[in-house]
């Protein structure tokens, strides 16, 4: 899964779609995720940074993150 190119996102969570205006809010972890995302890591490797970084459950990242890729793309934040 990859951002699209021309999302704008800021290091506390402010992220901004110019295609559509739309503007959202996410937590501290997210704005981490998305930087990541931006630098083009692999979702696997993403989920290795928060497994390595943060005490969080396997299972429950997996559940989570599965959650987080469907709220991106509603938000339609996410290339094709």
């Amino acid at each position: 899964m990859k951002l699209k190119k021309n999302i704008a996102t800021s290091e506390n969570g402010f992220i901004f779609n110019p295609s559509t205006g739309d503007s959202f809010s996410s937590n501290g972890i997210a704005a981490e995720i998305l930087g990541l995302m931006k630098t083009g890591k692999t979702s696997l490797e993403i989920k290795q940074h928060i497994l390595d970084n943060y005490e969080v459950d396997e299972t429950q990242l997996e559940r989570d993150w599965e959650d987080w890729i469907l709220q991106l793309k509603d938000a339609n934040l996410l290339e094709q």
